[in-house]
């Protein structure tokens, strides 16, 4: 048995979450409060990192949400995430990590504004808009005119880059400007796992407390 501990507006779980409704996988969820759940003796000898999202399969522990995407795939081939070209294999790795490593902490000071916090740092949030552009560029172009990142299939670029890039337009950050990235877009956020997976209302008041908690 599948079990994912994760946070649902976590784009790092939900990417991993995403995936397992992608395969088809019987799974159960979770739910970790990052509170204090992640400090409990019995998710420390899971993760003593005390991160999420972290998997379990049949006893077998997996954390960071990269390596859990390449376990599934390893493991549950079919329907394949990843392509065998290997132009298209790097076009989707590279997308997974500009997607973690460029875009996700650009996105840091731009929280301020999705969330609606009091304490905003405007010089921040300007450069951070300037790299967040120089990502979109990047994913358009690696983009070119297919449906999916290197491949007429969704792959796990798609998952990792997807739960993200939607989130951008409440920030102010317009897709207009990337008209192929923007059809993307809207074609992955239409797919019954992220439909699935979508964050709730009062999900979002939960994660603006935690946020507004860690302001003070």
């Amino acid at each position: 048995m599948i079990t994912l501990y994760h946070l649902p507006l976590s784009p790092n779980s939900r990417r991993v979450w995403i995936t397992l409704i992608e395969k088809g996988l019987d799974f159960q969820l979770v739910e970790v409060n990052l509170g204090g759940d992640q400090f409990k003796p019995e998710f420390l000898a899971m993760n003593p990192f005390h991160h999420i999202p972290t998997l379990v399969d049949d006893g077998f522990n997996v954390i960071e949400s990269l390596a859990i995407l390449d376990y599934l795939e390893a493991k549950y081939p079919t329907p394949a995430m990843l392509p065998k070209d290997a132009k298209d294999l790097a076009v989707v790795k590279m997308v997974e990590l500009v997607s973690v490593n460029e875009l996700l902490p650009a996105l840091t000071p731009i929280m301020a504004v999705i969330f609606d916090l009091p304490k905003q740092d405007p010089e921040a949030i300007e450069k951070s808009k300037t790299k967040i552009n120089t990502v979109l560029k990047f994913f358009a172009d690696k983009l070119e005119n297919r449906p999916y990142f290197g491949s007429d299939n969704i792959t796990l670029a798609d998952v990792v880059a997807g739960t993200i890039v939607p989130w951008l337009p409440q920030a102010g950050i317009s897709l207009d400007e990337y008209p192929q990235l923007k059809t993307w877009c809207d074609r992955i956020t239409v797919r019954s796992s992220w439909e699935t997976t979508q964050t709730t209302p009062e999900m979002i008041v939960d994660f603006k407390k935690l946020l507004m908690s860690r302001q003070s």
